[in-house]
């Protein structure tokens, strides 16, 4: 299987070019296409309680995996759109959250990094 972020950036512009749709897909509606994609997620656990989530995932599997390439699919184009390096953007992010999130003061609690 072939998953690098350049490989499924290029297939997924191919998809988008081919449709030609580039003309929707302007950094608002990526946006907002992004957000309406997570609530769709999100709407797979509203008011679930934690006992129910493992069912709830084992159940909707791929319902919740399809929600989740969306998202995904969404954000590599965005990124693509606005000339970024998905994983580069990815990458100096989580260098960023290491240095807010240092390990001897974050192991095990949930406080954000201006609480630790």
């Amino acid at each position: 299987m072939n998953d690098s972020i350049e490989e499924l950036t290029e297939r997924i512009r191919s998809f988008v070019a081919a449709r030609e749709w580039q003309q929707y897909h302007n950094p608002k509606d990526m946006a907002v296409a992004i957000a309406a994609e997570a609530g769709e997620l999100m709407q797979h656990f509203v008011w679930q309680q934690p006992d129910q989530l493992d069912a709830r995932v084992r159940e909707h599997r791929e319902e919740i995996a399809s929600e989740i390439a969306d998202v995904g699919i969404l954000l590599f184009e965005m990124a693509d759109l606005l000339g970024m390096k998905l994983g580069d953007v990815m990458a100096a992010k989580i260098a960023h959250n290491e240095q807010r999130y240092p390990v001897e003061k974050s192991r095990g609690n949930n406080r954000k990094y201006h609480e630790l």
